[in-house]
């Protein structure tokens, strides 16, 4: 059965939510430098050959992937609170609720204090309402 929140039992797992998402957008950032370098390599060894005898993509790929795995675990907590990772770069999380018997999902961003907004299934941050009351 799903999991439906008011806004204020949203709003009370807001701070590990925060924590969750502060260390996906690290693991990100990590992830985006590691893989250019990982593309610069490769750009280098087609230019001028494998160093005899080793792999020079291994220790890369193994960090790349072990960061992979990190992302995973953070998204899956995320899950497992019952919120929604709409976009790791800008910090969008929704939330299923229901407002009046129909489904929605209330969106908190990033920045903001507490969940103050919602929107349709399929409205999208564009669609944000302001929550009566707030």
């Amino acid at each position: 059965m799903k999991k439906y929140f008011t806004p204020e039992e949203a709003n009370a797992l807001l701070p590990s939510v925060r924590h969750d998402l502060e260390r996906l957008q690290a693991i990100k950032r990590r992830f985006e430098v590691k893989f250019a370098q990982l593309h610069a390599l490769k750009e280098h060894v087609r230019k001028y050959g494998k160093p005899e005898g080793e792999d020079p993509f291994f220790a890369l790929e193994c960090e790349l992937e072990m960061m992979q795995l990190e992302a995973d675990t953070g998204i899956r907590s995320l899950q497992l609170k019952g919120a929604e990772l709409k976009d790791v770069d800008s910090g969008l999380i929704d939330f299923p609720a229901q407002i009046d018997g129909e489904e929605v999902l209330l969106c908190w961003k990033q920045g903001e204090e507490r969940i103050e907004y919602y929107h349709g299934l399929h409205d999208g941050f564009i669609g944000r309402k302001r929550l009566s009351g707030e």
